[in-house]
């Protein structure tokens, strides 16, 4: 088996999640939206957890992934939402690449702006920890020590995911917004393309709808990488399949048990 592929599989599965796909530095941008001036109505919870299979090539289980909305708090003076993305791969991909990840977002509840993006790896018995500020342009830091400057309206890889959530994709034909994925800023833009229709996931049968997403780069499209997240049609628009197709293949997760 070509290992290049596999050397890439740590590096994207937190992306995949948040569904930034890329090689080794991809992260997407999508246009904003509307600043906000108060908290916006979100299908979501603290509390919430919600557990992925992720299959890659061969291997049925690569990995797992757990998605958690741990709290809502306040970060310097912010309220924000706490995303919280954690993967781990599994037997015989771990052998090959143990992995145990952790990703916190730290998102606006009024703009859906990252406030903050945390990324604690141990990859291949290598611990790194990493603790990012971000501040939109014309925007003073309200975080002790430095920050990323960034456009308005830039989302983290996590806070991308819950947006998408978030949108009501009955009145909105195209999503735009800049995310930051810990290097880079890219664009994305997400649209709707197909309406209810059953799908089957380990946890489940459920009517769900198919965004598709594209990623940018300096306005151009990057066409060997692109997205799609499938979100039932209930209350949470709980996202049941989360897919990016990549130069080395396709990495699909998909909801192993019932959202609690």
């Amino acid at each position: 088996m070509n290992s290049r592929p596999i050397r890439k599989l740590p590096v994207l599965l937190a992306p995949l999640i948040a569904l930034i796909a890329a090689t080794a530095s991809v992260a997407f941008p999508v246009a904003s939206l509307a600043p906000a001036v108060k908290d916006q109505a979100m299908p979501f919870r603290p509390g919430e957890t919600l557990d992925y299979r992720v299959s890659w090539s061969a291997f049925t289980t690569a990995a797992t992934v757990q998605l958690t909305v741990p709290e809502r708090r306040d970060l310097f003076g912010w309220q924000t939402w706490h995303f919280r993305a954690a993967a781990h791969t599994q037997t015989p991909v771990a052998s090959l690449f143990p992995v145990d990840d952790q990703f916190d977002s730290y998102t606006d509840t009024a703009s859906l702006e990252s406030r903050q993006f945390e990324s604690h790896l141990n990859e291949l018995g290598k611990i790194t920890d990493q603790v990012q500020h971000l501040v939109p342009t014309g925007q003073q830091s309200k975080a002790p020590g430095p920050s990323i400057v960034v456009e308005p309206g830039t989302r983290d890889a996590l806070g991308a995911l819950f947006t998408m959530r978030g949108t009501d994709w009955a009145h909105v034909p195209e999503l735009r917004i800049p995310v930051f994925t810990g290097r880079d800023i890219y664009e994305m833009r997400g649209h709707q393309d197909s309406g209810p229709q059953p799908v089957t996931v380990p946890a489940g049968v459920f009517s769900a709808s198919r965004i598709s997403i594209s990623v940018y780069q300096h306005e151009k499209e990057m066409p060997a990488i692109h997205m799609a997240i499938w979100l039932a049609n209930d209350a949470a628009r709980t996202p049941v399949v989360i897919q990016a197709t990549l130069p080395f293949g396709t990495l699909r997760a998909e909801l192993t048990q019932a959202p609690k």
